[in-house]
C-alpha cells in the first residue's frame, strides 16, 4: 500500500468491536507470545535469537495499534515505522512511544541481531525483557 493509501484510509477511527478490534488483539496476542519466546531464548543463552524476537513483538504490538486506530494492517516494517510515526503527530502518548520503538528496533533488530552487537549485555537484556512495558502500554493505547 502507498503512503498516500495508508493515510487516506487511517483519517477516521474504526468502530469499537469490528473486525479491527479483533484483528488487533490477535497482534497483541501475538506480540505477547513473541516475547515469551524471547524469554525462553534468553534463558537459553541466545541473545540474538532472544533480541530479534523481543524486536518482532514490539513490531507486532505497534501493528496492533495501527490497527485499533486506522483499521489497516502494514504490510512491512517500513510502513509500520510511517504509520506509527503519523500518529504520533496527533497523539503525545503516542509520540512518547515513536522513541522506544526506534531503540528496539535499532538496538535489537539491527544491532544485536543483525550484526551480532549485544554489548553491553545488561542492556540488551533489559531491553528484551521491558519489551512487555511497551507491549502494555501499546495495548492500552489502542483502547484510547
Amino acid at each position: 500500500m502507498t503512503t498516500t493509501g495508508m493515510t487516506e484510509m487511517s483519517s477516521g477511527k474504526p468502530p469499537a468491536g469490528g473486525p479491527a478490534a479483533e484483528r488487533a488483539a490477535a497482534l497483541f496476542a501475538d506480540a505477547r507470545a513473541l516475547h515469551d519466546a524471547a524469554l525462553a531464548r534468553l534463558d537459553a543463552g541466545d541473545i540474538r535469537d532472544a533480541a530479534e524476537k523481543a524486536w518482532c513483538a514490539t513490531k507486532r504490538a505497534s501493528d496492533g495499534l495501527i490497527v485499533a486506530r486506522t483499521g489497516e494492517e502494514p504490510a512491512k516494517s517500513p510502513a509500520t515505522t510511517r504509520e506509527l510515526n503519523r500518529l504520533a503527530t496527533d497523539d503525545p502518548d503516542i509520540d512518547r512511544l515513536v522513541d522506544r520503538y526506534h531503540a528496539a528496533r535499532d538496538s535489537l533488530h539491527g544491532d544485536c541481531f543483525y550484526l551480532g552487537l549485544c554489548e553491553p549485555i545488561e542492556r540488551i537484556e533489559r531491553r528484551i525483557r521491558n519489551t512487555v512495558d511497551y507491549i502494555d502500554e501499546v495495548e492500552r493505547l489502542s483502547a484510547a
